[in-house]
């Protein structure tokens, strides 16, 4: 009689998990294990928003495996000496995980394979969260892809429909005693500021697939029309659950290729929009795989010379707070703060104000977004900063400085978004949020700061920056 354990990481649920479906088919008994070692995933530990999902994500997985009879075993500190603790205990000949492509990750679970091998036990594991590994995609030089649109190209030709992996049921699930309880690993905040969390969210794999149904039936059909409106629910919002692997994209686009088949001809949505920003995440963990330095280096090194502005203290708090005086930027920063997730449209507002008009290096965004996003993912938000930045892979020019009051008017026109995270403005008119320049007193009155810089000047002093870069 053999027996496996499999190591969960960032795949906390049941169906469409290679790790368990190789294991519950391969062995007669089974024991499934989360070892917490945030230690080793420096520099980049989980930050605050992250801990918080992933204490609502493991207790959601203990319940699954709980209603089939099995644990969630939860040990603490150094993950080798763990898994040879559980080995020892189970009698376990193999070990299984599913794979992960941060560097540090990477470098981790390849000498942790290579240890536990020498131990006599063996040690497969299994491609990951993404459609295709980051190998697996390349040019016709057989090298990695640099620019957005080749690569979806390609991937999108090798695409394929296939059915998810059923939920894994183990022939045998083990229990051990000695499993830490999960409120010992310190996750959850020791003051209340996650009350928007609990509004908000339902972590785990059950409200990932909630959350997959209310966008395909409501908002896929407008996604291309309606995914710039920050007021509006036009988007998934599967972005954290895609990060702790409680859906994959495999899942996902399954079930939306399900509801095209069923849908008439004249109600068919548009799927490939939504499909294409999910390749932007592949080609996130693409280049993070093929260019690990890139979480604190800049992708084009002639932005190594770049003029930044000496990093201040009040302007990041300013930021942070949501108190620039510029609505678009505060309300994006508010509702970051409230809820540990912010509009793809307000991110790239945020980030372009912090980045270009005040000047300040794309790392300070890129670690407070880290910290304060449910959905922080090291491959996204090294791309999404340096893409804003215009020092990254395929970035937006740097010379493209988004304007935060044409952009309220293009996507918010109603000032619908401003007037719900900026609650001292919501009895103003909607045309002053949208023009704050045109009364700065009736604002001040309400409370709001006044702008804490010009946009259009600060734009002028960016772009004169670039243009000294050295060619």
């Amino acid at each position: 009689m053999t027996t496996a354990l499999v190591l969960l990481r960032r795949d906390l649920r049941l169906e469409d998990n290679p790790a368990l479906h190789a294991a519950c088919d391969a062995h007669e008994r089974l024991l499934v294990a989360y070892v917490h070692a945030p230690h080793e995933e420096s520099p980049w530990q989980p930050g605050a928003a992250s801990r918080w999902w992933l204490h609502h994500s493991l207790r959601a997985m203990q319940d699954s495996l709980q209603r089939q009879g099995g644990q969630l075993f939860i040990a603490c500190g150094d993950t080798l000496a763990a898994l040879r603790t559980l080995i020892r205990q189970c009698r376990a000949d193999t070990v299984h995980w599913n794979r992960r492509y941060e560097p540090e990750a990477v470098a981790h679970d390849t000498a942790l394979k290579a240890t536990l091998r020498e131990d006599g036990i063996m040690v497969e594991s299994h491609p990951g969260n993404l459609w295709f590994e980051p190998w697996q995609v390349s040019t016709e030089q057989d090298q990695p892809y640099r620019v957005f649109t080749p690569f979806w190209r390609k991937l999108r030709a090798q695409l394929q429909v296939v059915a998810p992996l059923p939920r894994a049921r183990a022939r045998e699930w083990l229990r051990l005693p000695g499993s830490v309880p999960l409120a010992e690993l310190g996750l959850l905040p020791r003051i209340g500021w996650d009350a928007g969390f609990h509004e908000a969210w339902h972590p785990g794999e059950a409200g990932a697939r909630e959350l997959l149904e209310i966008f395909a039936d409501d908002a896929l059909s407008a996604y291309k029309a309606e995914r710039d409106k920050p007021a509006r629910h036009g988007t998934s919002r599967l972005s954290p659950h895609l990060h702790f692997g409680e859906i994959t994209p495999r899942q996902i686009h399954h079930i939306l290729q399900a509801r095209l088949e069923h849908a008439s001809a004249r109600r068919k949505p548009d799927s490939e929009p939504y499909l294409r920003e999910l390749g932007w995440r592949e080609f996130a963990h693409h280049l993070l795989y093929h260019f690990p330095e890139t979480p604190a280096t800049n992708f084009n090194p002639r932005f190594d010379a770049f003029r930044w502005t000496d990093r201040d203290a009040g302007v990041l708090d300013r930021w942070q707070r949501g108190a620039t005086g510029i609505p678009l930027v505060d309300a994006g920063m508010r509702e970051l703060w409230t809820t540990g997730w912010m509009h793809n449209r307000a991110r790239m507002v945020v980030a372009s104000w912090l980045t270009k008009n005040l000047r300040q290096h794309w790392l300070h965004g890129a670690r407070w977004f880290w910290d304060t996003l449910v959905d922080a993912d090291l491959a996204n938000n090294t791309l999404g900063w340096q893409w804003v930045a215009g020092c990254g892979a395929d970035a937006a020019p740097y010379f493209r400085v988004f304007n935060p009051y044409s952009q309220a008017a293009k996507f918010d026109p109603e000032a619908v978004y401003l007037k719900r995270w900026l609650p001292e403005l919501a009895k103003l008119p909607s045309k002053l949020l949208l023009e704050p320049w045109r009364d700065q007193e009736a604002l001040a009155k309400a409370g709001y700061p006044l702008p804490m810089a010009d946009p259009v000047a600060t734009r002028r002093s960016a772009l004169a920056a670039w243009q000294a870069l050295p060619s």
